[in-house]
């Protein structure tokens, strides 16, 4: 797959000069790295061949007839035109020998029997062909590092999540949600019908992928199960899965969506929890989860602790961590002589997990807190919770947790910097130290919850 990922050479067949049009927008994303402007774009800079038998220029380019007119060798193929006519092209790619093919077309197993028979036709050529095919009715791929090979409206930050998507919307969505965000992905694939490469191959591809270290994916169905287990299992990179079709209304929208049946909700969590993969409930959960694993490479034992400056936030984080079951670490008394002997504490703290520090407390109170936690033996990971009053230090805060952090390096802290525009240089601070930050409570359990053996 490295020729679709990395090719020296692409060629879109469907290249057109309509406005607005998906053959203008892949020629716009491979000049320009995106229709719309962000400073994320990156314009394709090896060669761009064109094909449109209609015209002879598109957007200044050259355009051919077809791809056996073409004398350099063809490393990734775009097709985009009406389904009817895409196995004449992949004939021709065939004979050109190129190294992998894109189909965005839909018409195919998703729309009617017809479909079903041109997708299995095609399918069955490239596999005898050995050459690899994503989709058809697909989004396209995007490498962050390298291409946008799709019609996506633009490209995303560069980082360390690969995305897999059996929907091309939701990806188009997340990609505009991330560009707001500057969350980063490594690659972006959007797998279509399947017809050939699947969510299985693609585990494989990014297992070994230098760039990615945690795979996010939403999967509606998959058509084999063993592959994807297999690949799961042997993958050593954290796998997060958003599954739809969970409702009978889900699982019937599915098939009209890919053309493809969704077994039992209960038969995957049981696959998924057999293989190692993580299973999420909501976009929000999937990629939260994904940057706290690949953020935080190791796990902990079930045994946390929780500090915060105001009370009720910390009632809110332990309500639920006990309903994850997660198990808040009762402090020693070495703890709490430690909290003591500082000199730091208020008169009125907690002295318990949650340690309230009560809502006067200054970055020093917070150090102290932090060493005293983290030093006892049972406490394997801590939540930092800070509501703004007005005599908070966002950024002194910040720097204590990173200190701490430096010292115990193998307790993960998960922060909670609550607020907006005041807290914002201190939660800028985490972010340039890679500390994990949320602005509830609720989140940061959900992502010390990720944290934790199974």
């Amino acid at each position: 797959m490295n020729k679709i990922f990395n090719p020296d050479s692409i060629a879109i067949i469907g290249a057109s000069r309509k406005p607005n049009s998906v053959g203008q927008g892949l020629v716009k994303n491979l000049i320009h790295g995106g229709v719309f402007t962000s400073r994320y774009n990156k314009p394709y800079k090896s060669k761009i061949f064109l094909i449109n038998p209609n015209t002879n220029n598109v957007l200044g380019l050259k355009s051919y007839k077809n791809i056996l007119t073409i004398k350099n060798k063809i490393d990734l193929v775009i097709i985009a035109i009406p389904a009817k006519f895409v196995p004449s092209a992949v004939r021709d790619c065939i004979k050109k020998k190129v190294k992998g093919i894109i189909i965005i077309s839909a018409g195919f197993s998703e729309n009617n029997p017809e479909g079903k028979k041109l997708q299995e036709e095609i399918s069955k050529s490239l596999k005898k062909a050995r050459i690899p095919l994503i989709g058809p009715n697909c989004l396209g791929i995007i490498n962050t590092s390298k291409v946008n090979a799709s019609f996506a409206p633009a490209t995303p930050p560069k980082g360390n999540i690969a995305f897999v998507s059996q929907s091309g919307a939701l990806a188009d969505s997340v990609i505009d949600w991330a560009i707001s965000n500057n969350y980063g992905f490594s690659k972006l694939i959007s797998v279509g019908n399947s017809a050939n490469l699947d969510v299985g191959d693609f585990i494989e591809y990014l297992s070994k992928d230098k760039e990615t270290k945690a795979i996010a994916m939403y999967i509606e169905s998959l058509s084999d199960g063993r592959k994807f287990m297999k690949a799961a299992k042997k993958c050593k990179k954290p796998i997060i899965v958003l599954k739809g079709g969970k409702t009978s209304e889900g699982k019937s929208a599915i098939s009209s969506h890919t053309g493809t049946l969704a077994g039992s909700y209960r038969i995957y969590e049981a696959a998924f929890k057999q293989c190692g993969v993580k299973l999420v409930t909501n976009v929000e959960e999937l990629f939260e989860t994904a940057q706290i694993l690949a953020t935080i490479s190791y796990r902990i034992q079930n045994s946390i602790g929780i500090i915060t400056n105001g009370g009720g936030c910390g009632v809110l984080a332990a309500d639920h961590c006990e309903s994850l079951n997660i198990k808040l670490a009762k402090l020693s008394k070495h703890t709490i002589d430690k909290l003591n002997r500082s000199g730091k504490m208020h008169p009125a703290y907690s002295k318990n997990n949650p340690l309230d520090l009560v809502g006067d407390a200054l970055s020093e109170r917070y150090e102290a807190a932090l060493d005293a936690m983290l030093s006892q033996s049972n406490i394997h990971g801590l939540i930092v919770i800070e509501t703004l009053q007005t005599m908070t230090e966002p950024v002194n805060n910040a720097k204590v947790i990173i200190k701490a952090q430096k010292k115990y390096p193998k307790k993960p802290i998960i922060a909670v910097f609550m607020g907006g525009t005041f807290t914002r240089p201190g939660v800028n601070y985490l972010d340039i130290h890679k500390i994990p930050n949320f602005p509830y409570p609720e989140k940061a359990v959900l992502a010390i919850k990720a944290l934790i053996k199974a």
